[in-house]
């Protein structure tokens, strides 16, 4: 490595090796971790969800099953109508996880949708922690300590445990420090051919675990790639062309591999432009956020979050994890290029995360954000959640715990002592040695510093324990009917045709009868479901559009009442029936089962006792 390459500057060059006992023990940890975060799911795995997000739980074992259906059935992955009959769902316009739930669907034919759902999800967590492990034990650290500090909060920060309460996606993040080092690497000379084909491979990859993860490690390779050109500009002049043909390579894979998924994801059937209203366009990052407590930590308080009013913690470091920073820059960034990098991503992104208004403690206050100035109609950026910027702020506080680790472990150590590397290396804080170096003169005053090892040491775990990850909060759901589990729909539903449950699945309503789709393999379509999918106007909303009898389903359970109903609703529901191409609705075991079986026997007629279901066949009905 020469100062002409601008890309692994900052890489301690080793050569390659086993994976060391050291190595295995931190990916053993990790796994127990993972397993440990997901307890509460173990206790009744086919009966519980998260109780956070239990709807999303629902979704992603449905998006489980739909990958093994796909497989099963030699389907196009990237559309169904499983669901949301008779329109169906364009998978790549919602987070599906195709590169997940396709690559695993034996696993889900063999465990089914619940267990699949929480064995991945602790090994998602375990997974991105140790990839975090292997980037900054090779190419960053010297101490393995640092490294296993570093990963485990890459794998297990507050904002990370809290997507994990029904969101795997954004758990899945194993791939993205594979992704930064190739970015990284692309600068080497003689190799620009085969790091672009790496790296356009795994971003190909990425795109069908979670584009939303992706943009955000793309914006953050932007600014680290900036930043060390400003600081490295010599360097960084020498390698460009290398830089940039390797970047060409990568891109052009990548397009190869994605450009008919991606297609299909903008102009297949049932895309949309955009989300109606640009919801997530103001949803910014509270300031008081950052230095408080996670709800799913050991020093949180769930009360906490009501006060401060965020829908997601993305950030929710701690003032003990925020102080560390704050000193540990101040200490390092003079001397370590790396701390100065990461230093510029804290800044960059924090501040773009405060969304259109700065908001303090619950409270928007009048002071403009940088969201104020961006149209919320621009391609991506109608599509972004400023808070989640943060994700990438949480990234550069992980390789911040892994250099202020590593700071400490070389304290009080004499220069002699120190292995031998080239003469650039990530941490300029050190200078290289070689033979020549005189080792002796150094010992005294390195042992005069002895003291500030266990000082960093105690600094970085009081900063990090309080962070340590509770069991996610899981709650006890409904089991499905008999009726569904067992296939006593079988006779009611021929080829062509749907089950209508009640209530109808909905992003609001549809939790329990989503799932019978999802656990009994998806062998019957649905309507309705919990998606995003276009309205009249093209731009996506939550859910299938709804339909009068849909409409006057969800108000009756929201009243706990029937509303008088007319011959125009009887045949408004009998519309919505042959819409549907239902052959038979049901009914099972509800806390509003009276209600809703008093609305429909209006609407259609009487219904019959099946197993322990209600069930009105209405195929002579619709015809």
């Amino acid at each position: 490595m020469t100062d002409a390459d601008p890309v692994e500057a900052e890489s301690t060059r080793r050569p390659r090796r086993r994976p060391a006992r050291a190595d295995l023990l931190a990916l053993g940890a990790y796994v127990l971790l993972g397993v440990f975060v997901c307890l509460n799911y173990w206790g009744d795995v086919n009966g519980r969800v998260s109780s956070h997000l239990p709807t999303d739980h629902s979704w992603f074992e449905w998006l489980f099953a739909h990958g093994e259906y796909s497989v099963r059935h030699l389907e196009n992955p990237l559309f169904t109508a499983r669901q949301n009959a008779p329109d169906g769902v364009n998978m790549m316009a919602n987070t599906s996880l195709l590169g997940v739930t396709l690559p695993l669907a034996p696993l889900t034919m063999l465990l089914g949708p619940q267990v699949m759902y929480a064995v991945y999800l602790g090994a998602a967590l375990a997974a991105t922690a140790g990839t975090g492990y292997w980037m900054l034990s090779r190419h960053l650290v010297r101490s393995r300590a640092a490294a296993f500090v570093g990963g485990a909060f890459l794998g297990f920060a507050p904002g990370i445990i809290h997507h994990a309460n029904g969101q795997p996606n954004f758990v899945s993040n194993f791939l993205l420090p594979l992704i930064v080092v190739r970015v990284l690497t692309l600068g080497e000379p003689g190799r620009w051919r085969r790091n672009g084909l790496v790296l356009g491979a795994l971003v190909a990859y990425q795109i069908f675990i979670n584009e939303e993860m992706l943009l955000l490690t793309a914006l953050a390779c932007l600014v680290i790639v900036l930043a060390y050109a400003v600081q490295r500009p010599r360097a960084t002049r020498a390698a460009a062309s290398t830089f940039l043909a390797g970047l060409g390579v990568a891109g052009g894979l990548a397009l190869v591999l994605t450009a008919y998924p991606i297609w299909f994801q903008f102009n297949g059937p049932q895309s949309y432009r955009g989300l109606q209203g640009g919801v997530f366009h103001n949803w910014g990052e509270d300031l008081v956020a950052f230095v408080t407590f996670a709800r799913d930590t050991w020093a949180g308080d769930p009360a906490v979050e009501k006060t401060i009013g965020l829908t997601e913690q993305n950030t929710w470091f701690g003032w003990p994890l925020v102080l560390l920073s704050v000193v540990a820059l101040v200490l390092l960034v003079r001397r370590s290029l790396a701390a100065r990098i990461a230093a510029v991503l804290i800044v960059v992104f924090s501040v773009a995360a405060i969304g259109p208004f700065v908001r303090f403690n619950g409270v928007e206050t009048g002071v403009r954000g940088p969201w104020s100035y961006v149209s919320d109609d621009l391609p991506l950026v109608e599509m972004m959640m400023p808070t989640r910027l943060t994700l990438v702020v949480a990234a550069a506080v992980g390789v911040l715990l892994a250099l202020t680790w590593d700071a400490a472990h070389r304290q009080g150590r004499a220069v002699a002592d120190r292995p031998r590397v080239p003469a650039q290396r990530v941490d300029d804080a050190t200078p290289a040695t070689t033979d020549a170096e005189p080792a002796a003169p150094a010992a005294p005053a390195a042992s005069r510093r002895r003291w500030l090892r266990p000082v960093g040491y105690a600094a970085v775990a009081l900063a990090v324990l309080p962070l340590f990850p509770r069991p996610l909060p899981a709650q006890q759901i409904d089991p499905p009917p008999h009726f569904i589990t067992a296939g006593g729909w079988r006779p009611y539903v021929p080829a062509g045709r749907t089950l209508v449950p009640v209530p109808i699945p909905s992003n609001v309503h549809g939790l329990p009868t989503l799932r019978w789709s999802a656990l009994t393999g998806q062998e019957f379509p649905v309507p309705g479901g919990y998606f995003i999918g276009p309205n009249e106007l093209g731009e996506g909303v939550f859910g299938a559009p709804n339909r009068p009898t849909s409409t006057l389903v969800y108000s009756t359970m929201d009243s706990g009442t029937v509303p008088a109903l007319t011959d125009e609703n009887r045949r408004q529901a009998v519309e919505d029936l042959r819409f549907w191409r239902a052959s038979v609705v049901v009914l099972g075991a509800h806390p509003r089962e009276a209600v809703l079986r008093e609305l429909v026997t209006a609407l259609i007629g009487p219904p019959q006792r099946v197993d322990d279901v209600w069930v009105w066949d209405v195929r002579a009905l619709v015809g």
